[in-house]
């Protein structure tokens, strides 16, 4: 089999992350914005135990099976049986004067992300990509080529791995869909409709980090061939909401100036700039579709 490796002039897309991760390391040395803390939290998946899967839940210990120790069973206070449980209930709820305040809507907050089947499908072995461990690194070995791939098959699993934060799950798929939309010419145009759902299951999570990843790799996606761009605005509905959430989450820094530019991590930046390509080659009627989700969209090709 031949190895085709993917050629980018500096940092790849999937190597500018590695890099953002490592100086995120060094500003935040106390591990708030690490990988495990957000796994505590349950917003990214916590993976197998070990390559041959997980432990049985007898030989775990409590405290990883989700349940209490023994120890805080063992020592919590029990109610005292000459009093009645009016008495205790009288005791812990007491009137607030205050009105309560109403609850965040929670639009912007962050969900979880669950397994992808790009996961499922590397840790069986079954795609044909490994990472080429080079003097500079970034880069994917495939083990046949590009062209010759099954699109209608490797294509949606590469879009369902976007959704990822851990590597080498992120770094592989990352790189990987640029390298067959790259490559792809006239067999992305069909697989379009497949592509939806793990579009949308990756904006949905409201990860500012993923949202900027698919921003992007929906720009390539419809700059990538042609009639793409038409074939995405019969689903204008499904990808767009998230879209109009976002729209407006610009840095507000004054006369500052953002030296992060380069890196284009700003979220309100790259709607416009993704809403305005889908624009220009979304044909006749992209505009009415995006106006329709997004009323606040002003036209780029429109006088």
């Amino acid at each position: 089999a031949q190895q085709g490796l993917s050629t980018f002039r500096g940092p790849s897309p999937a190597g500018t992350l590695l890099i953002e991760d490592a100086l995120k390391k060094i500003v935040y040395r106390d591990g708030s914005k690490s990988l495990r803390v957000e796994k505590q939290k349950g917003l990214v998946p916590k993976g197998t135990h070990s390559v041959f899967g997980d432990f049985p839940r007898d030989f775990m210990p409590i405290s990883a099976r989700g349940g209490a120790p023994l120890s805080a069973r063992v020592g919590a206070a029990s109610p005292r049986p000459d009093r009645a449980p009016s008495m205790l209930l009288a005791r812990t709820q007491r009137p607030s004067t205050a009105p309560s305040c109403p609850p965040k809507a929670g639009a912007t907050s962050r969900r979880p992300v669950l397994n992808s089947e790009f996961r499922r499908f590397y840790d069986r072995g079954d795609l044909p990509i490994q990472i080429h461990h080079g003097a500079v690194g970034g880069k994917i070995a495939w083990k046949v080529d590009i062209e010759k791939l099954d699109y209608h098959h490797y294509l949606p699993i590469f879009f369902d791995g976007l959704r990822e934060k851990e590597d080498p799950y992120r770094f592989l798929s990352v790189q990987g869909t640029y390298d067959m939309l790259e490559k792809g010419g006239a067999k992305i145009l069909p697989v379009v409709p497949q592509l939806i759902i793990p579009i949308k299951t990756a904006l949905n999570t409201r990860d500012p980090e993923i949202i900027a990843t698919m921003l992007k790799v929906l720009q390539s996606l419809v700059m990538s061939g042609e009639l793409i761009g038409e074939a995405l605005v019969p689903y204008y509905r499904q990808i767009l909401p998230v879209f109009n959430i976002f729209k407006g989450r610009n840095l507000n820094i004054g006369d500052q100036i953002d030296y992060s530019q380069r890196k284009r991590r700003n979220i309100g930046d790259l709607v416009s700039e993704t809403l305005e390509i889908m624009e220009m080659h979304g044909g006749d009627d992209a505009f009415i579709n995006i106006k329709y989700m997004i009323p606040t969209y002003e036209s780029c090709v429109l006088a």
